[in-house]
């Protein structure tokens, strides 16, 4: 009878095994391939300028506080009305990223806007910003905490790691997924051939100097993500050492289209846990925003702003 049950269940129940797996066992790209971004809300306010009063505007105003660009110390900070302050922080954002000034949530400004990102703002504490500047020295009291050359930036207070901290040693989290380890390491080998920086893995995750793991949604550091489609990944200035990939986002190892490649982003994130903030350069890899199925490396413009910051 035993061996009779088994049979049945074989003949009845496998072929409706192998029928579903493909949906319940999906790869990362498949089940994130339509779902809706954080984003998506831009869709809606798309024309909306100063004078206007629309719902969702205020989820408007949230995005630009998240990413620097806009302060909650206002009385108009949580209604839905577009006013003079929200305005000045849409150009601000415009001149970032290289369009038209006009403080209208114009359809290219709307693209821009909408696209995965790093979770690190672009303005930190008011002092940071990514247009293009002429070089400037600060030297004497009363000197400007930040610096910006060309189009690369720094944190505020020009954070960076002490000379007697040139070799640092890495960890990615214990039970990491395994296919990001390989391109977690190229990428600080990137960074090792390009700057006076040595990287060494090890084991020790909990004394390591940097620490390189996958999280969701709330975890503790204040910087929550935001689920598929918003902020790709974070990491903190120098030398705090964290550096989180959003595990709810679909990740590849190879550039495939769909996903967000796991290399490219490590990256853009060493850069910020070296020091650098983000670039108004499109094509650096410390630009604010990548699409899916896109690989990048390090930009003249990246290897500039790290040996800027560290004089060499």
């Amino acid at each position: 009878m035993a061996a009779g049950a088994r049979s049945l269940f074989s003949f009845f129940f496998l072929p409706l095994l192998l029928l579903l797996s493909p949906a319940v066992f999906a790869d990362d790209h498949s089940k994130h391939k339509n779902s809706s971004s954080p984003f998506d809300f831009l869709k809606h306010l798309q024309g909306c300028h100063k004078g206007d009063k629309i719902k969702g505007i205020n989820d408007l105003k949230k995005y630009l506080e998240h990413f620097g660009y806009l302060s909650y110390n206002y009385s108009h900070a949580n209604d839905d009305d577009f006013d003079d302050i929200l305005e000045s922080a849409l150009k601000t954002y415009q001149i970032n990223y290289h369009i038209k000034a006009t403080g209208v949530l114009d359809a290219a400004t709307v693209s821009k806007m909408g696209m995965p990102r790093c979770g690190v703002a672009d303005i930190i504490n008011g002092t940071s910003r990514m247009r293009a500047a002429k070089k400037r020295h600060h030297h004497g009291p009363g000197s400007s905490p930040f610096h910006t050359v060309s189009h690369y930036s720094f944190f505020p207070g020009n954070l960076r790691w002490p000379p007697s901290k040139y070799h640092l040693t890495y960890a990615l989290r214990p039970g990491t997924r395994a296919d990001a380890i390989e391109p977690v390491v190229r990428a600080f080998r990137t960074w090792a051939a390009n700057t006076h920086f040595t990287f060494t893995q090890t084991q020790d995750y909990q004394n390591a100097d940097l620490k390189v793991s996958f999280a969701r949604r709330d975890h503790g550091d204040g910087n929550p993500f935001d689920g598929p489609g918003g902020t790709l990944a974070h990491a903190f200035a120098p030398t705090n050492g964290r550096f989180h990939y959003d595990a709810d986002e679909p990740w590849s190892v190879g550039v495939a289209q769909d996903a967000f490649h796991l290399e490219t982003v490590a990256i853009h994130e060493i850069g910020h846990l070296l020091g650098l903030g983000h670039s108004s350069v499109e094509g650096a890899i410390m630009f604010p925003s990548i699409p899916p199925g896109v690989s990048r490396g390090l930009h003249q413009d990246d290897i500039q702003g790290i040996r800027a910051l560290y004089n060499n």
